[in-house]
């Protein structure tokens, strides 16, 4: 094949033969079928692109304008927007869906993104060469490249010193509380991730015949994914130790649960656990309910009852009531249950264990997230690497 140049009678700049920019062109609009000998050709002229756009005020074409007769034209901002606009379609690339030879050699982006980029200043295509990003390394160890001085790399931030937190409680319930033979129920949230993590490790580790019990799709998700045995409520009934995290703590130990909108099931479950022990980070830890969280109290309700019950609240504890909305769906919130989330924005510190008993009387109300009485134990990971315990206090 011509890998020479010649002189472009449509602009006033240098630009390959024919039969490359044809092949280029065919791969920019994703019609190339990739062999190894496109990907070898496409490799070869990768060096010959021109670096940079043509000459201000000259007239350029775009690689695809080559092929039909240069039809396009323009000036150099009207090709150069052509070019933009097919830039889409350039993903599909050969080299740009890492299928070259440096894919083929490990040396391909990462599963998280990157690979080759595509520059379109003015009116050229530029083929630079293969930058990776994204992460390295398998599951639980990731590293971000930082090298390129073009890259920023955040510095450790509040939420990973919070995250950090959650795994440390975490891992703190479950060297004290988890022991062979035992029916576990097992919580929702971002918290719990960290427990089940260790739980799996000790189970390879120490041989531990171990059954969990799943409070929503989430939590059955993560039993699965880490190899743990899966059963319900109808094979076993009675739970040995149940381990969730919390919204909120308060003084004594009541909890504002429900967030993540698991909040009946997750009652369930440590309704039916011998005992209930609960982790948290820093954050979570409040003297009265409603300090550090500001998104109310979950009600899960009947759909057909969520405007009764938001007026009988409100009129009956004061406060706002609010239908929790979805975030990437439109429409409200729909729990595993299929129900409807409000929201109860309260505005004055309450007798916890009445306002729940009576919240629950509201026909309609399938639960709310108060926990009273219900945590023997939680654990709070700290800022400092700490983990502290607080038991539940005996009146």
């Amino acid at each position: 094949m011509d890998f020479s140049w010649r002189p472009c009678r449509i602009a006033k700049c240098r630009s390959p033969s024919p039969a490359i920019a044809h092949l280029v062109a065919e791969s920019i609009m994703g019609l190339v079928v990739q062999t190894e000998a496109q990907i070898a050709v496409l490799e070869a002229i990768e060096p010959h692109f021109p670096a940079g756009p043509a000459q201000q005020g000259t007239q350029s074409v775009c690689v695809s304008d080559q092929i039909s007769g240069g039809a396009g034209g323009g000036t150099s901002a009207e090709a150069g927007a052509r070019c933009r606009d097919a830039a889409p379609r350039a993903l599909q690339h050969p080299l740009r869906a890492g299928l070259g030879p440096a894919a083929r050699e490990g040396r391909g982006a990462a599963s998280g993104g990157g690979g080759n980029s595509w520059d379109l200043p003015g009116s050229h295509v530029r083929l630079p060469g293969r930058a990776q990003s994204g992460t390295r390394g398998g599951a639980g160890n990731t590293s971000t490249s930082c090298g390129d001085s073009s890259s920023i790399c955040p510095a450790p931030s509040t939420m990973s010193k919070a995250e950090e937190a959650k795994k440390l409680a975490g891992r703190a319930a479950v060297e004290n509380h988890v022991r062979n033979n035992q029916v576990l129920g097992i919580g929702s949230g971002s918290t719990i991730v960290h427990a089940v993590q260790r739980i799996a490790e000790r189970v390879k580790q120490e041989n531990l015949n171990l059954v969990c019990i799943p409070t929503s799709f989430q939590a059955r998700q993560l039993i699965l994914q880490y190899g743990l045995t899966l059963s319900d409520l109808d094979r076993h009934p009675e739970i040995d130790l149940a381990i969730d995290g919390a919204d909120e703590v308060d003084a004594d130990l009541n909890l504002i649960k429900g967030g993540g909108g698991c909040l009946t099931q997750e009652k369930i479950v440590a309704g039916y656990a011998s005992r209930f022990i609960v982790i948290a980070d820093f954050r979570k830890d409040s003297k009265n309910l409603g300090d550090q969280w500001h998104k109310g109290i979950p009600i899960e309700v009947i759909p057909m009852a969520y405007v009764p019950v938001s007026r009988a609240v409100s009129q009956k504890f004061g406060g706002v009531v609010e239908l929790r909305m979805a975030v990437n769906k439109a429409g409200p919130v729909v729990t595993d249950n299929g129900n409807f989330i409000l929201d109860w924005k309260f505005d004055r510190v309450h007798k916890w264990s009445e306002v729940n008993t009576a919240i629950k009387m509201i026909p309609g109300v399938v639960d709310t997230g108060l926990f009273i009485n219900m945590a023997e134990r939680v654990y709070f990971g700290m800022q400092d690497g700490s983990v502290n315990m607080r038991e539940k206090p005996f009146c």
